[in-house]
């Protein structure tokens, strides 16, 4: 609401790894200002929270040309290594309780990585497991690219089940009941990795969001970024970051 004085404006700023909600009050002297940011790094003490980390694992040499799915065989080299060994310094200072992931090699991998830098073995997850792409799995994205199909998976992946493989609507069901399982077994106040894949990240994401499935592909989860979600013990889940990958703003 704007008034002839212009005593309150809402806008909101965009940082490089997430949307921070900016409050600024004016009085007619311009005597005062309020800045309201949220804090990702506030202590969860106050909170009365559950924190999980969501991570993409740290990439392959595939990463980003071909569609590896749930095909074996597929281990972090160097570069990923680098990647994940990094990753793991960013959350040294955070006491995690527990690192769950994927069963496939690249989440393991990179989970093992993180979970030794605080004396953990990482816990399998089958909920965190790739999506099941079926004859689709092994095929570079630019054969996929040239299908009828890759547009449904883009626009409408609420309709989408992969040939000989799973449902889209499936995979974010799995993801979300593994979210839910692992935050109740844990205390509040816990802080708790997950390591798994870039569309199961983002369809957990978008359902914790509020937002249709169909709308997920507007998520970016790049390789060893960290998304966010606070459960707290009364009250909605809050996504408090997204795609956050230790750039300046960054949560991490």
């Amino acid at each position: 609401m704007k008034t002839r004085s212009n005593a309150s404006k809402i806008r909101t700023e965009r940082t490089p790894a997430a949307l921070v909600l900016v409050l600024r009050v004016k009085t007619r002297s311009n005597a005062s200002k309020i800045r309201a940011e949220r804090s990702w790094d506030a202590p969860l003490a106050s909170e009365s929270v559950t924190r999980l980390l969501l991570i993409r694992h740290a990439p392959i040499d595939d990463t980003g040309t071909r569609l590896s799915g749930r095909e074996t065989g597929h281990h972090l080299g160097q570069t990923g290594r680098r990647e994940a060994t990094g990753l793991a310094d960013r959350l040294a200072d955070i006491s995690l309780t527990a690192v769950y992931c994927s069963p496939i090699e690249r989440a393991a991998e990179t989970a093992a990585i993180i979970a030794d830098k605080s004396g953990l073995e990482p816990i399998i997850e089958p909920g965190f497991n790739e999506v099941d792409m079926g004859d689709w799995a092994g095929r570079t994205l630019k054969s996929l690219q040239r299908l009828k199909a890759w547009q449904t998976v883009q626009f409408n992946p609420s309709r989408f089940h992969f040939p000989n493989g799973e449902h889209m609507v499936e995979m974010q069901s799995r993801g979300v009941r593994a979210c839910e399982q692992i935050v109740a077994r844990h205390r509040r106040n816990d802080v708790v990795a997950g390591v798994g894949h870039a569309d199961v990240i983002k369809a957990v994401l978008s359902h914790y969001l509020g937002q249709p499935l169909d709308l997920f592909q507007r998520i970016i989860v790049g390789t060893t970024s960290v998304s966010v979600i606070d459960f707290p013990q009364s009250g909605i889940p809050v996504v408090s970051a997204i795609n956050s990958n230790g750039g300046g703003g960054s949560w991490r």
